[in-house]
């Protein structure tokens, strides 16, 4: 991870949160082919891109909030205040919950394409 960029989407997000020693818990609801508004920071992967948009989630974990990793930071979260993408604070490490593939979340091959001009910096 020092050397090598990585995106993590939905289980992939939650592993980069464990492996930097956030908890990975239980949603309080199930989100399975559900679409959600996420609030961005309009940074990193979210840059240039509108601060709210509707994304797709499959998934019935989340990592904690409270025990997020102090190497993290939040860059999207819902309006409720779930975590739906963090950026580790040296590495070009980033993690989506949401689905930027699906075909409901339509920003999705931006955030994809501004994660690579991300990588070329």
């Amino acid at each position: 991870h020092k050397h090598l960029p990585i995106f993590g989407v939905c289980l992939g997000h939650q592993i980069i949160g464990q492996v930097f020693g956030s908890k990975v818990v239980q949603s309080k609801k199930l989100m399975h082919g559900k679409t959600s508004k996420i609030i961005s920071k309009k940074t990193g992967i979210f840059k240039n891109l509108p601060k709210t948009f509707e994304a797709t989630r499959y998934h019935s974990l989340i990592i904690d909030k409270k025990t997020l990793s102090k190497d993290l930071i939040i860059t999207a979260e819902t309006a409720d205040g779930l975590i739906m993408a963090i950026q580790h604070k040296k590495y070009n490490l980033h993690g989506v919950q949401f689905h930027p593939e699906s075909i409901k979340t339509k920003i999705g091959i931006k955030i994809l394409k501004n994660f690579i001009k991300f990588e070329e910096k």
